[in-house]
């Protein structure tokens, strides 16, 4: 009752102010006396609103602060009068608009906090209104270029995002929180990070890299398919190089943007920065860059950068001389060399390949029935054939063995086995024996059940300056009766069940591999197709020809092929993947669980690996 009696007598006593203000002011004003007893609600709203815009146009009352007050208290008056009139939140937020610009005016911190108890009073009685959205960002506006507390301007706007998504003051508190982010390194809330669509921008995750002397690869991931572009600036000194890359319409979060020192090999720095609102920037420091390549791959989305640096090159030859046909004690294979059609251009800028997942019926072709080969022709060479790694006499001194999968991924599944686990027990029961034979260093890209992305594996290779990478798995069809053997080199190609198996070890579809040409066009350049075709060659005719099938069974060929696998992608070495078996035909799974049948196809991948080696890096004696 008390509180009652109160508000009324306030009331009373802003009425009779009034009366006597508007008296007082009609020399001074032409909008009149304000008759608070005759005028609807509507009408003294319109009175108070053309005062306000007479305080906007005249610069004598623009100069006076008790006009501006007078102008709050015309407001005040017709919100108290009527507090759940429809007009109510609008006189509130005429309050608080017009105590922002009384400190715009006259730098008093009281009419700015006046200004956000009515924006906040606005908020608090009338949740829901038109308006109310139009009062967050005023406030946010407020804590953002006033009170200097960009947390707490984010606050703001980030309740207009997530709570008024179809509001017209939308868009702005979303180009506020960008720049906030890119500012002050404040997380955008979840909302405003999603799939590049409309304002949201596209997650980027920290990246990922490998560096040796001479070559690095840096891995970026991001959350759908991104546009990106590259810049290389040479630093000052002119001894190093700094190579950025930007990625559009993209965000990255605060604890992700650091500068991250590495400090051996080509790479010496990635600094990884929010460089506008909307674009995230890697800025990759190196110690000199020869050349680069860009690519993308599909799920998850990631672009994948290797950068090689520039080698000294000591000539071998001191003298000039020419390279005699070497003698070999082994003929090399009848072996198709890949002829490309495509002509390479030199390297454009880059853009990407935005890759969308289709579904697709895949097409499962009968079993093949290519021929088996044999590796006992002894047909000559011919001094056209000899390959540069005979001409230079290298040797091969690192293998880097990939066993496929693992971690998370398991790979093929069937008759209760999983390929991750069977390519990683050759792998281990593979490595000793070439070091053995062969007198070789061998590495394994994992010694345990853990997942490694397909681009880390490449890497490895690289960054291990391996001459040799062998990437190890198992097959399956649908059918249970396909059975046999298959290699596979990094080439482009139109075999549908080629496809298929790049499709199942890449972790994508087979539309998918066909969206890849474009990216491989390029990369096929410095690829080592021709010496990875002979390797896959040696390799398999060993399998086939050296695995004892009286007591193992048939062992089909299925044949060497060609087929744009990842893991093979940008490799500096001869590489290929082996299809030991099929893991769904029963017989291929009862010798892949046989320790002698492992042991066998141990002891012919590594006589596989011996012929290429006398083939293709035999010593020479160069004549003087």
């Amino acid at each position: 009752m008390p509180r009652i009696i109160f508000s009324i007598l306030l009331v009373l006593l802003l009425l009779s102010l009034g009366a006597i203000e508007s008296r007082s002011d009609d020399s001074n004003t032409s909008s009149g006396p304000i008759d608070y007893s005759q005028s609807t609600n509507g009408q003294l709203y319109e009175q108070a609103k053309f005062y306000y815009n007479q305080l906007l146009t005249n610069q004598s009352l623009q100069k006076s602060r008790e006009s501006w007050l007078k102008g709050t208290r015309n407001f005040r008056r017709l919100f108290l009068l009527n507090p759940k009139d429809e007009l109510a939140p609008s006189c509130l937020f005429m309050l608080g608009r017009m105590y922002r610009q009384m400190y715009e005016n006259f730098k008093l911190g009281l009419d700015l906090d006046e200004a956000l108890g009515n924006f906040n009073e606005l908020i608090r009685l009338f949740p829901g209104h038109r308006l109310e959205d139009d009062a967050h960002l005023a406030i946010g506006l407020i804590y953002l270029n006033q009170k200097q507390a960009p947390q707490k301007a984010a606050n703001s706007f980030e309740t207009i995002v997530t709570r008024f998504p179809e509001g017209d003051m939308r868009s702005v508190a979303a180009d506020k929180l960008k720049l906030l982010s890119k500012e002050y390194d404040i997380a955008l809330p979840k909302i405003l990070i999603g799939d590049a669509q409309s304002d949201e921008l596209n997650t980027i995750f920290p990246a990922k890299h490998w560096s040796s002397q001479d070559y690095s690869r840096i891995v970026v991931m991001a959350a759908a398919p991104i546009t990106y572009n590259e810049t290389i600036v040479d630093q000052k000194d002119k001894q190093r190089r700094l190579f950025y890359i930007d990625f559009k319409n993209s965000y990255i979060e605060p604890q992700f943007r650091t500068r991250t020192s590495v400090k051996t090999g080509l790479l010496k720095q990635i600094r990884t920065s929010q460089f506008s609102a909307d674009t995230v920037r890697f800025e990759i420091d190196v110690e000199s860059i020869d050349s680069y390549k860009i690519f993308s791959l599909p799920e998850p989305f990631r672009v994948v950068i290797d950068i090689r640096g520039k080698k000294e090159i000591t000539p071998i030859l001191t003298k000039k001389s020419e390279l005699p046909t070497p003698k070999l004690d082994i003929p090399p294979p009848s072996v198709p060399l890949v002829k490309s059609t495509r002509q390479i251009e030199k390297q454009k800028p880059v853009t990407v390949v935005s890759i969308i997942r289709e579904k697709q019926k895949r097409v499962f072709p009968q079993e093949s029935s290519v021929p088996k080969k044999s590796i006992s022709s002894k047909k000559p060479i011919s001094p056209q054939a000899i390959s540069l790694a005979q001409q230079l006499g290298l040797g091969v001194k690192k293998i880097v063995l990939d066993p496929g999968h693992g971690g998370k991924d398991p790979g093929a599944m069937a008759n209760n086995m999983l390929e991750k686990d069977i390519v990683l027990k050759i792998a281990k029961e593979l490595k000793p024996v070439l070091q053995k034979e062969l007198g070789c260093e061998v590495v394994l890209t994992r010694q345990s059940d853990v997942f490694l992305p397909l681009e880390e594996r490449t890497a490895i290779a690289n960054t291990q300056e391996a001459d040799l990478f062998i990437s190890l798995h198992i097959n399956a069809h649908p059918s249970t009766t396909v059975r046999g053997t298959e290699t596979y080199f990094l080439n482009f190609s139109t075999n549908a069940d080629a496809m298929r198996v790049a499709a199942m070890e890449n972790a994508t579809s087979t539309h998918q591999m066909s969206d890849l040409e474009d990216i491989l066009s390029d990369i096929m350049k410095t690829s080592k197709i021709d010496e990875s075709s002979r390797l896959a060659q040696n390799v398999h005719n060993a399998i086939l020809s050296g695995i004892d099938q009286k007591i193992f069974g048939e062992v089909k060929n299925l044949g060497v092929k060609q087929a744009p696998f990842y893991v093979l992608i940008g490799a500096d070495m001869p590489a290929i993947l082996l299809e030991i078996a099929f893991l769904s035909n029963e017989d291929d799974a009862r010798n892949l669980q046989d320790p002698k049948f492992v042991a066998s196809l141990t002891k012919e991948i590594t006589s596989g690996i011996r012929s290429y080696m006398q083939i293709n890096t035999a010593s020479l004696d160069i004549q003087k």
